[in-house]
């Protein structure tokens, strides 16, 4: 949202009352108190009248800084809040002299200059960024003068601006489709149901991370109002609705190290089950199927040698207007139960599509009004739409009655064998409404989606187990990184949407996300065949893989038997993987370092990868550059050092840009220098034990710098430890592990003989084969 109408002058009507000094303060355990008028006091008479703001400053957690300033603080409180982990006895250290007061939380340091108020954030002694005259204010968008202001939240905003050094970039705010860097940008955080081509977003995170390795954490779940670098081109300025406006300054200084904070703060990805990595497919939205036509695709897939994992039931597993009654449509399915333990007896998983919206004909509506469970309007109706089911209501997640009857009905599809949920819409929440709480209606549009998720997701842990709840989701809010997995909505099925998607998923995956997927092939309308084999590569080398569309049939040979084949190399490449991509899991689990990530977020300091949003890191090994043209062009930039192809074994030199034309069965897919990639035994299926006879692919060692890598099994367990060293004539293979691996060193081919094994040569690479317990030294020629 603008206020200013150029460098010096408000917009007409508006008014900006900012701090001008501190007049006093006090400390205590937790925060510090700040008087700020926004006026400077000359006389006692100053005190008399005039907007006051009080600044209070506390440090949650070790590098991080939190700011609340309020003008009336006699404002009732309104839910909902985040839910955030901040209940940390952390000391706070202030040092105040005449002059300045210092905040100081781990290597972040606030300096306040009491005299001139300006706030000044460094990382130790270099300036991270700024805010100073006019920047922390109160603002009036119709103000009339001190005398005639009533006070009211119609024309009231909180606003911050901080300021933006040269060079400096800024990412993430949700999973945003426009340009990934977001200088330039208006954001506003507010969930809509817009498709995957305009400004509008269905994940909108009130979080910024800047390449200077700091975040900004606006904790205000209503509308938050972002100018980057757009009114004021050297600030990034967000704003809220009425008097109070609450932020954290996370401090880094790596990009990781801010998002390994910012998710202490509001919580960690959840850690998907193994068995979700594998491929999905869909019925589609709007086509006719019914067993029959399940059938014919699961064993389209299996006949054809694709691994298929998951099993999804889009809308139509229920009567048509009957969205949402959780009852299987027995026109079509007239025995559901048979079904899935039939389908469960090939190997798969079951998903299912709901969502927390209910028609006027679902069996649920009349329980639903009679019991309280939907979202009223003012005068004690329930609220109801036309627009995606007639007469629709939407569940009130504020009521704990209508959390336990909405479970409950999803409980009898888990008995029946359904195994996860697909968790559609959740975005076009009203504001003109009641809650069973009291909740502030403009705070719940995008909290909505938050206990819409939670709920499903807590029923799926309550019922499998710990660890073995996932969800296909597409709304979220901050938090929501805690129930995975999202996906990227509604896109078209052409290249330019193919490369929004990733645009979006990167910037979500910078916003605390850990797992990310797409609708392969694309959703609205039918791909050609080139674009859905492109998509297929970029899809099966993303964190998860589904097959979706809305009128049309996504499986393979629907395509061509090229497509097929593709789907089935893709597929295959993925499962092989698998111990390398559970690994980062576990560990994006942990720290909240997202599985696939951006290239400024690995390479920060390369000036190259800030504006790279076409390719990515799938972990911490591998690089990903999918296809974006009917060319078969590649064209990729690969950072400094050396880097070989994981599918044709060719090393690159990095800090270059590539080019070349690929087939379809190849995709820029490289290892960066002194990895050691777990390879796994089988790649027929995504969940197995990961750690019997594993391969450890050893790509270009540097001289004396250990390389490390770990193991688990598809139960979590910690199953090998490896560390591999390169000294002057050896190489040294130390691992611990109970079951049986190999070691295959990549383009290395001039091994002379092994202590501790037996080796082969196969092409330029050497095969080992540990003969027992302790090192094995290779020696090289």
């Amino acid at each position: 949202m603008k206020f200013s109408n150029g460098c010096w002058l408000h917009k007409e009507g508006t008014e900006v009352f900012s701090p001008a000094e501190v007049y006093f303060s006090k400390k205590d355990k937790k925060e510090l108190r700040i008087c700020a008028p926004t006026h400077k006091i000359a006389h006692r008479g100053d005190t008399l009248g005039g907007v006051n703001l009080t600044v209070r400053i506390s440090a949650p957690y070790p590098e991080v800084l939190r700011i609340r300033t309020n003008h009336y603080m006699g404002v009732r409180k309104r839910n909902p809040e985040f839910e955030l982990d901040i209940d940390k006895d952390s000391s706070l250290v202030v040092d105040e002299n005449d002059c300045e007061i210092t905040i100081m939380s781990g290597s972040l340091r606030l300096v306040i200059n009491k005299a001139n108020w300006k706030m000044t954030f460094y990382r130790d002694q270099a300036k991270l960024t700024d805010s100073g005259w006019r920047d922390l204010a109160y603002v009036k968008t119709q103000w009339k003068g001190l005398p005639y202001d009533d006070g009211g939240m119609h024309d009231t905003y909180m606003r911050e601006r901080l300021s933006l050094s040269v060079g400096e970039l800024i990412y993430g705010m949700g999973e945003r489709f426009t340009p990934f860097v977001k200088n330039g940008q208006s954001v506003d955080i507010w969930n809509e149901d817009g498709g995957t081509s305009t400004e509008q977003s269905y994940k909108n995170i009130p979080f910024y991370i800047s390449n200077k390795g700091y975040g900004v954490f606006v904790n205000h779940p209503e509308k938050v109002s972002f100018e980057v670098g757009s009114e004021m081109v050297k600030k990034v300025q967000f704003s809220v609705p009425g008097e109070e406006l609450d932020y954290f300054i996370i401090n880094g200084p790596t990009m990781k190290e801010v998002l390994m904070r910012y998710t202490d703060i509001t919580g960690k990805p959840g850690l998907p089950p193994a068995w979700t990595f594998g491929l999905w497919l869909s019925t589609s939205f709007t086509t006719n199927y019914d067993e029959a036509t399940v059938n014919s695709f699961v064993e389209g897939m299996l006949e054809r040698g694709i691994p298929l994992k998951v099993f999804h039931f889009d809308c139509f597993w229920m009567k048509e207007f009957h969205w949402s009654d959780f009852t299987w449509d027995s026109r079509v399915f007239p025995d559901p139960a048979g079904m899935i333990k039939r389908l469960k007896e090939k190997g798969l998983k079951i998903c299912v599509w709901i969502n927390s919206y209910i028609g006027q004909e679902s069996s649920m509506f009349d329980e639903g009004v009679e019991g309280g469970y939907f979202i009223k309007r003012p005068n004690g109706d329930v609220w109801q739409w036309d627009m995606w089911q007639p007469g629709m209501a939407i569940v009130d997640f504020t009521n704990p009655e209508a959390c336990k009857w909405f479970a409950s009905k999803l409980e009898a599809l888990l008995d029946m064998g359904v195994d996860c949920f697909k968790t559609d819409f959740g975005e076009r929440i009203p504001t003109d409404v009641v809650y069973y709480d009291g909740s502030d209606p403009m705070k719940m549009h995008n909290y909505y989606t938050y206990l819409y998720n939670k709920t499903v997701y807590d029923v799926l842990e309550r019922k499998r187990g710990k660890g073995e709840a996932v969800l296909f989701a597409r709304s979220a809010t901050a938090g929501g990184q805690k129930f995975p997995v999202h996906w990227g909505g509604d896109c078209w099925s052409d290249y330019e949407s193919m490369a929004e998607s990733l645009r979006g998923g990167l910037s979500l995956t910078m916003s605390g996300f850990g797992f990310w997927s797409h609708d392969i092939g694309g959703f609205e309308s039918t791909s050609t065949p080139d674009v859905y084999k492109r998509w297929c590569a970029f899809g099966l080398l993303s964190t998860h893989s589904r097959l979706h569309g809305s009128t049309s049939y996504r499986v393979p040979w629907a395509y061509d038997e090229e497509a097929v084949q593709v789907v089935k190399f893709f597929t295959r490449l993925k499962a092989s993987l698998m111990p390398y991509l559970f690994r980062n899991a576990i560990e994006t689990s942990i720290t909240g370092i997202p599985s696939m990530r951006s290239m400024v977020m690995e390479y920060t300091s390369d000036p190259t990868c800030a504006y790279l949003d076409k390719q990515y890191m799938l972990g911490d090994s591998l690089l990903v550059a999918p296809i974006f043209n009917d060319e078969g062009i590649a064209s990729y930039y690969l950072p400094e050092g050396k880097w070989t192809s994981y599918l044709t074994g060719e090393v690159k030199e990095g800090k270059a840009w590539y080019q070349e034309k690929q087939d379809y069965f190849s995709i820029p897919l490289y290892v960066k220098e002194g990895s050691i990639l777990a390879v796994g035994a089988k790649d027929e299926e995504a969940d197995y034990d990961y750690a019997d006879q594993v391969t450890l692919k050893v790509y270009e060692l540097k001289e004396n710098v250990s390389s490390t890598t770990v193991v688990y099994n598809n139960s979590k367990e910690l199953s090998l430890k490896a560390e591999i060293i390169k000294r002057e004539h050896i190489i040294q293979i130390d691992v611990s592990a109970e079951k049986s691996y190999f070691v295959e060193l990549v383009n290395v081919n001039n091994i002379v003989s092994v202590d501790n094994g037996s080796f082969q040569t196969k092409g330029n690479n050497t095969i080992i084969t540990p003969s027992g317990k302790g090192p094995v030294v290779c020696h090289i020629q």
